[in-house]
């Protein structure tokens, strides 16, 4: 008899306990925030910090980022998006475009992130992708910008979750060569869909894809190491000055993402800036 209640009592504390190690693995409001950023040189980053107010002027009235040091950088959109999946403390952001079911998107200021919301005006977390190309570019180079900024393609931009800007006529002129596209990986996935597309128009062109970040691509594009650049983000006064020609072909949202066990679902815009510039540093605001 004594054995047999030693056994009961011995499971009733076990069950007793299995709400505990349960809960040990809830998502909890009290803990740390996990930030995570990108690389200096990203479009999505530049404006993410002026969107959100990161970026301010000091004293001397030079634009600083107050991106807190305590924050995670990543390298890429992938990379954004595998890191935030694994962490359910985590935050970051990266191209509505790019966005999928791995991580949830937050609203902000009680407006969700989609084409619609950014159309309407209540989705304010958006910029323009840009390409930046030189006079004189070679024919395949000037046909494939035609191309892109041609009415048809109309279906590749809002097809990827962008929104298109223009509806201009084209016709290939066939031109041959070999054409090299550099730059943010923001814009390349949508670039991407686009040399698919322009293929079945003009066989004779050869397009490269190079995958980095919107600074390098301005940067390869001003040096002639590519033909054209891709930029996530406006073009400096010191980069026009280079002799680049700022073309935008698309408009697109930033959506702020966690991971998908975080229970929070709408967050204002000044909390994101908070948590990047250091000032909250747990999920409950404190």
């Amino acid at each position: 008899m004594k054995r047999k209640m030693m056994k009961f009592l011995g499971i009733a504390m076990a069950l007793a306990l299995l709400p505990s190690c349960f809960a040990a693995g809830k998502w909890n409001k009290k803990s740390a925030i996990s930030v995570i950023s990108r690389e200096d040189g990203s479009g999505t980053r530049g404006a993410f910090i002026e969107l959100f107010g990161i970026e301010q002027k000091n004293s001397a009235g030079k634009k600083v980022d107050y991106t807190t040091d305590e924050a995670t950088i990543t390298n890429s959109t992938a990379v954004m998006l595998t890191s935030v999946a694994s962490d359910k403390y985590a935050i970051g952001y990266v191209s509505l475009g790019s966005l999928n079911n791995s991580v949830k998107a937050l609203k902000i200021d009680g407006a969700d992130a989609t084409v619609a919301n950014i159309k309407n005006g209540s989705y304010k977390i958006s910029r323009p992708f840009n390409i930046a190309v030189k006079d004189n570019l070679s024919a395949a180079a000037q046909d494939f910008v035609n191309y892109i900024m041609r009415k048809k393609k109309k279906k590749v931009i809002e097809a990827n979750k962008y929104i298109k800007v223009s509806d201009a006529s084209f016709k290939s002129t066939q031109a041959g060569g070999k054409v090299v596209v550099a730059g943010s990986s923001s814009v390349s996935p949508v670039m991407e869909k686009l040399i698919e597309s322009y293929k079945a128009v003009n066989p004779n062109a050869k397009i490269e894809l190079q995958t980095s970040d919107s600074t390098t691509g301005v940067t390869n594009a001003a040096s002639g190491t590519c033909d054209i650049g891709m930029a996530s983000r406006a073009l400096k006064d010191s980069e026009k000055a280079k002799g680049l020609k700022e073309i935008t072909i698309a408009i697109d949202g930033i959506a702020v993402i966690v991971n998908k066990e975080n229970e929070m679902n709408d967050a204002a815009k000044d909390f994101i800036r908070d948590i990047y510039v250091g000032k909250i540093t747990k999920w409950n605001g404190k």
